[in-house]
C-alpha cells in the first residue's frame, strides 16, 4: 500500500502563510507519521525545516504572487498586477503539470493556504481541494480597485471550487466557499524553556523589558535601532540578520529558533500588522505593539481582531519611525471584550486530514 500524501499549496508571500501552513503539517506528521507531506511553495526550505521536524517532500512552485513587497509595508502594486496576469494567462500549463504530479503521487487530498489556482488543481485531478485562511486574495484585491478587479474576479471564481474551507479567526467574510468550517488561532508552540532560552542567549532582564521585534520574512528597511540607546536597561530580540551589533540587542541567526520561541521570555512584542505573527503571541497571551498598515485590507482585520481579544497597542508610522519609542513606557491597552478566541485551529485541521486521509 503507498503511503497516504498530502499536497500542501502555499501561497508565494511573505513568510506567514507558510509558517501556518507548515505548522499545520507538522501537526500531520506529529499525530500520524505515515502521511507523505508535500509542500509546494517557494517559501525557503529552511523556513519549512524550523516547523517540521520530519521528512518532507519541497516542490517550489508558484501558482500566486500574493502581494510583490520589497519589505513588509512597501508594496509593488503594478509588478503584482503583472505578474498575477502572466500566472492567469499560463495557468492552463500551470494546472496541467500540477495534475499530473498529483496523480503520479497518488495525492489523496490538497490543502491549501491561499493560491487560488490550487483550488481548480485539485478539481482538475478529482481530489477533495480545502483551504485554510482568513482572508482571500480577491478581498485584497478588489480593495485596490481598477486594473486588479479583473484578477479579483479570476481568484473568486477559483475559490469556488474549494471543496472546504477552514476559515481562521480575524477573517474576512469568505462569501466565495460554499462550505466553511470555523477553526481556532493556528500556529506552532514554544519548543524550549524560557530559563534555556535566557541563558542561551545572556538575558537577566525582567519580563516586562524584554522585548522581541519581529516583522515577519520581509523585515522593515527603516526600524529606527538608534532608539534602543535610549533603553539601556532593557534587552530588545531580532531575527533581523541585518541589525546593527547593539549591547542591548539579541540577534538570532540560527534557523533553529524561531519568533514563537522566545516569545514567552519577551514583555511583549513589536510587530506590523501579520496573521500568524499575531496568532502565535494570542495563542501564549503575549502583549502585542503593532504599526498600522494603509492600503492592504487585512490590516484592519487584524488591528481590529487584537484590539478586541488581546493586550495591545496600535501606533501610527510616525510613532514607530521618527519617535523616542515613548510607547514602551506606557501601559498596554486591555482587549475590549473577554471572549477568549479558541487556539485549536492547528490541531483542528490536522485532525480533519488525518480521518480523511484514513478513511478514503
Amino acid at each position: 500500500m503507498p503511503r497516504p500524501s498530502i499536497y500542501i499549496a502555499i501561497t508565494s508571500h511573505g513568510f506567514g502563510h507558510a509558517v501556518r501552513a507548515a505548522s499545520v503539517a507538522a501537526e500531520i506528521q506529529r499525530l500520524c507519521p505515515e502521511i507523505l507531506l508535500i509542500l509546494v511553495t517557494t517559501a525557503p526550505r529552511w523556513l519549512l525545516d524550523s516547523y517540521i521536524p520530519g521528512d518532507f517532500i519541497h516542490r517550489p512552485r508558484a501558482f500566486d504572487v500574493g502581494v510583490i513587497q520589497s519589505d513588509s509595508l512597501k508594496m509593488d502594486k503594478q509588478a503584482t498586477l503583472e505578474k498575477m496576469r502572466e500566472i492567469h494567462t499560463q495557468q492552463r500549463s500551470i494546472i496541467a503539470g500540477e495534475v499530473n504530479f498529483i496523480r503520479q503521487n497518488r495525492v489523496g487530498l490538497v490543502l491549501a493556504d491561499i493560491p487560488p489556482l490550487a483550488a481548480v488543481i485539485a478539481n482538475t485531478a478529482g481530489v477533495p481541494g480545502w483551504m485554510m485562511s482568513n482572508f482571500g486574495w480577491d478581498f485584497i484585491y478588489r480593495d485596490w480597485g481598477g486594473e486588479f478587479n479583473e484578477i479579483a474576479d479570476w481568484s473568486s471564481e477559483c475559490y469556488t471550487k474549494c471543496d472546504r474551507l477552514f476559515r481562521l479567526p480575524l477573517h474576512e467574510p469568505m462569501n466565495d466557499f460554499s462550505n466553511i468550517i470555523d477553526v481556532g488561532l493556528t500556529g506552532s508552540s514554544p519548543r524550549h524553556s524560557p530559563e534555556f532560552l535566557k541563558t542561551q542567549f545572556g538575558i537577566n532582564t525582567a519580563l516586562e523589558q524584554t522585548i522581541l521585534l519581529t516583522f515577519g520574512g520581509l523585515g522593515l528597511e527603516a526600524i529606527p535601532y538608534h532608539n534602543l540607546q535610549l533603553f539601556p536597561d532593557w534587552q530588545f530580540i531580532t531575527f533581523d540578520r541585518q541589525a546593527p551589533d547593539l549591547p542591548n540587542l539579541v540577534r538570532i541567526t540560527d534557523h533553529q529558533y524561531r519568533p514563537v520561541d522566545v516569545m514567552p521570555i519577551c514583555g511583549r512584542v513589536v510587530s506590523k500588522p501579520g496573521y500568524t505573527t499575531f496568532s502565535e503571541a494570542m495563542c501564549l497571551n503575549i502583549p502585542i505593539v503593532s504599526i498600522t498598515r494603509e492600503d492592504f485590507a487585512e490590516s484592519h482585520l487584524l488591528l481590529e481582531g487584537i484590539q478586541n481579544h488581546a493586550q495591545h497597542q496600535i501606533l501610527t508610522p510616525a510613532e514607530f519611525f521618527q519617535s523616542s519609542w515613548e510607547f514602551l513606557y506606557e501601559s498596554v491597552q486591555q482587549p475590549l471584550t473577554s471572549q477568549q478566541l479558541p487556539k485549536d485551529g492547528t490541531e483542528a485541521i490536522a485532525r480533519a486530514v488525518i480521518n480523511y486521509l484514513k478513511h478514503n
